[in-house]
């Protein structure tokens, strides 16, 4: 006789996942639940050991080895213990670009009412140094924000000059469409070793049609050329964005990566935010899933030829389940990243919960802001908006993720769901974003089970330095 532990799993076509809550699987012949649950599993049989040694069953109602598997999953949620680290400052919303996707409502070049308030941005840097997180990033966005440099180093200078007293650890980064990289620009990145994250979105032509300018890419590669030859290579990354004509080109937005000098990409799929909010998602979704699908395929193809190149999302998943570590990715977190890792000072002094939600203020929907910079720190982050968040945003509580497989692989949402479905718990069962997740991590299990011998070795080249 054995005793059940916690568990969940999913069924593929050929095998069976069970997931504990640590995050551990094993890949087992189809029945294989059943007959756990039935105690039908003999102790002679070689799965035996393996759900023993897992956490899955035990010989004992408290395993001999409970303590190591709490220290697993403490791990896991280590992310919690520094409270709020990624902290965004919104300098503008002014903009060089016209990007048929665009998420941030950025207004035209000579809008400087749409700049933050040299006050309001001190008020914020205040409130960052607040946070009991020792290592902090402060991440500078817009709209465009290499157009207000005045910005840029005010708020670099000023929380160099404040952390001689907080000795915190700061990693600046700068995301730009590097169009507006000047002197004076990298001049502020060069002093501080701001890293530059950019945006790519594929070859020439499909760069250029989603960017809305005949001559976005030419531009950019000026201004990632440039970057590195003022800062080195390693201090510019990019990000790319799938519309829905990005869709027929996988291949070819890989390839252009690669052409330009990068190993990796991020394979990243629209936001139901600002100018792409009235999308056909359900159609969109599942076109996206395929064009994941045929270019992590390709990705393979090319690291089986020697050469490493990393499709980042796939790794974030791996790094979950191969691994007891946490992982940084704001989007995949329970408790959801918002607040506890992620806040963001709009340009108009206001504060949100994420990036998405300050992108719904500009339709007037106000739903996610937590107050002011000029309000106590302890208002803002243990208020009362924050307070019903956190009755919402953890898997392990949430119907439809709290039996899911993938629970410990996925995160919790509250704005994706608020955008999308109109209630910050959500509806799982008809939830894209959802069915997405679920399509993409089932997906690779069954790399890791059916290829395993081909795929593993690649993947774990992948999760060696991922953070």
């Amino acid at each position: 006789m054995y005793y059940l532990l916690p568990f969940r799993f999913e069924r593929l076509k050929k095998n069976e996942i069970l997931v504990n809550e640590a995050g551990d699987y094993l890949v087992v012949p189809q029945n294989t639940v059943e007959r756990i649950v039935n105690r039908k599993i003999a102790p002679t049989e070689e799965i035996y050991k393996d759900l023993v040694s897992s956490f899955f069953i035990s010989e004992t109602p408290l395993p001999d080895l409970i303590d190591n598997y709490a220290t697993r999953l403490r791990t896991k949620k280590a992310f919690l213990n520094q409270f709020t680290t990624l902290h965004i400052f919104v300098l503008t919303l002014r903009c060089n670009q016209n990007c048929i996707y665009c998420q941030a409502s950025s207004k035209e070049c000579d809008s400087n009412m749409f700049d933050m308030k040299v006050e309001d941005l001190l008020y914020a840097i205040d409130l960052m140094f607040q946070t009991p997180s020792l290592s902090i990033t402060m991440e500078f966005q817009g709209g465009e924000p290499s157009l207000v440099p005045h910005l840029l180093k005010l708020a670099i200078e000023t929380a160099e000059q404040k952390n001689k007293v907080f000795q915190k650890e700061i990693t600046y980064v700068l995301c730009s469409n590097s169009i507006h990289l000047t002197e004076e620009v990298l001049s502020v990145c060069h002093q501080y070793k701001v890293l530059i994250s950019t945006s790519l979105d594929g070859p020439e032509f499909l760069h250029n049609r989603n960017r809305g300018k005949i001559n976005s890419y030419s531009q950019v590669i000026a201004g990632i050329n440039q970057a590195r030859k003022y800062l080195g290579d390693d201090r510019i990354s990019a990000l790319m964005t799938t519309s829905d004509y990005s869709l027929q080109y996988p291949h070819e937005i890989v390839d252009s990566y690669i052409e330009n000098g990068f190993n990796s990409i991020f394979l990243r799929p629209l936001n139901p935010y600002g100018l792409a909010k009235d999308n056909n998602w359900n159609l969109y979704y599942q076109h996206f899933v395929e064009f994941y699908k045929t270019a992590l395929d390709y990705i393979i193809e090319i690291n089986k030829s020697g050469n490493i190149f990393v499709e980042e999302f796939t790794a974030i998943i791996l790094r979950k389940i191969l691994t007891p570590f946490c992982c940084g990715f704001v989007d995949l977190q329970s408790p959801a990243g918002i607040i506890n890792n992620v806040i963001v000072y709009n340009y108009d002094g206001y504060i949100y919960v994420s990036d998405e939600s300050r992108m719904l203020a500009e339709y007037n929907d106000y739903t996610f802001r937590l107050g002011h910079v000029r309000d106590k720190y302890t208002d803002i982050f243990y208020g009362e908006k924050a307070q019903q968040l956190a009755q919402i945003w953890a898997t392990e509580v949430i119907a439809g993720c709290s039996d899911c497989a993938f629970q410990t692989y996925c995160g919790a949402d509250p704005v994706r769901n608020y955008s999308m479905q109109g209630d910050t718990y959500g509806y799982r069962s008809t939830s894209l974003l959802c069915k997405k997740h679920k399509a993409i991590i089932k997906h690779i299990f069954s790399l890791l089970s059916e290829r395993e011998k081909e795929v593993m070795p690649i993947f774990k080249t992948w999760i060696k330095d991922c953070h």
